[in-house]
């Protein structure tokens, strides 16, 4: 057995406090990077290869040459699951984070004896710690706060394209930050005055009956948002991508936000001001329910868990979401 977690590094197995890239590295000098992170329900990757097509897709758009082929690269995720699993609880899931960089600077390829390519990271983590944060949020929901930064627009950088060129994402959680509370959370609008997405996380509103969510021009398509187009059509409900303002948003009858590491969280508030009653939504709670049902887990209950966990062992005062949320994600 391991005695420390591991993570894959550029082919090879390192102990996860010895991992290191190179101060050369393009993600270093540029944020030129792409990633992708995952969970699992079960101790099973849940999505794994959706995220890792998204991941090439991305690097086909910034023009990474891809170091491997997509299988390898699940092959690759999977051993480092298999590596560092002796040393999860039972109850732990695995969290993958998948880094992919164009490497080190072509200036300093002699430094590297001419052998230049993209850096690979793996690293398994376990989610407990990213959602220790969110089980309260079930029953509080959140509070969606607007900043002053807007989203990235497609036309100045596509944002489909989950890359670390995240400061504006930062930016909005610093301002959101200032605001009284413990359950406030970005929410982005694009240059137009359009709902776009939070640091992390897409946005739905339900009205009358009808989930409605930002049209994907400017938003990054999270996998967890496709998820729910998913769960709609089995429950029968309609899905809607079109563009939302602030006062649809404001006089919405309920909504949510959905990401990776905690799936779906109910928005029960705008600005402070009350979205619908105040409380999470009947349609909130069917989709909630279904994602449980699905996976084999009840959502809530673990994360819930996870922090009564986390609290016990001196973690209360984790870092909140929104300040994780520019690394992580949908």
């Amino acid at each position: 057995m391991e005695s420390s977690r591991v993570v894959y590094l550029n082919g090879e197995f390192v102990p996860e406090t010895q991992a290191k890239i190179s101060i050369y590295d393009s993600a270093l000098m540029f944020g030129d990077m792409v990633f992708e992170m995952t969970r699992s329900f079960n101790k099973k990757q849940f999505k794994l290869r959706e995220h890792i097509e998204r991941l090439y897709a991305s690097m086909k758009y910034v023009h990474i040459t891809p170091p491997m082929s997509m299988e390898d690269m699940e092959a690759a995720c999977y051993a480092t699951i298999e590596k560092n699993d002796p040393l999860f609880k039972a109850t732990d899931e695995h969290r993958l984070m998948i880094n992919v960089s164009r490497g080190p600077l072509s200036i300093y390829r002699e430094i590297f004896d001419n052998k230049m390519r993209p850096t690979v990271v793996i690293a398994d983590f376990p989610l407990k710690w990213t959602v220790a944060s969110m089980g309260p949020l079930f029953d509080t929901g959140i509070n969606a706060v607007v900043p002053s930064q807007r989203a990235i627009p497609a036309y100045l950088l596509d944002p489909k394209v989950k890359s670390r060129s995240r400061l504006h994402y930062m930016m909005a959680n610093i301002e959101v930050s200032q605001v009284p509370g413990d359950n406030n959370w970005a929410l982005l609008l694009d240059p137009d005055g359009f709902v776009a997405e939070g640091t992390g996380d897409n946005f739905f509103i339900v009205k009358n009956n009808t989930i409605l969510t930002p049209e994907p021009r400017n938003i990054l398509k999270g996998i967890s948002r496709a998820y729910i187009f998913e769960l709609a059509k089995k429950l029968d409900i309609p899905c809607i991508e079109t563009n939302i303002d602030m006062y649809e948003t404001a006089n919405a009858d309920e909504a949510f936000m959905t990401g990776t590491p905690f799936c779906l969280l109910p928005v029960t508030g705008l600005n402070s001001a009350p979205i619908g009653d105040g409380k999470r939504g009947k349609i909130t709670q069917q989709l909630l329910t279904a994602w449980s049902e699905s996976v084999g887990l009840d959502v809530e209950k673990q994360i819930k868990e996870y922090s009564a966990e986390v609290k016990s062992l001196g973690g209360g005062g984790a870092t909140p979401y929104r300040f994780q949320s520019s690394s992580n994600n949908k």
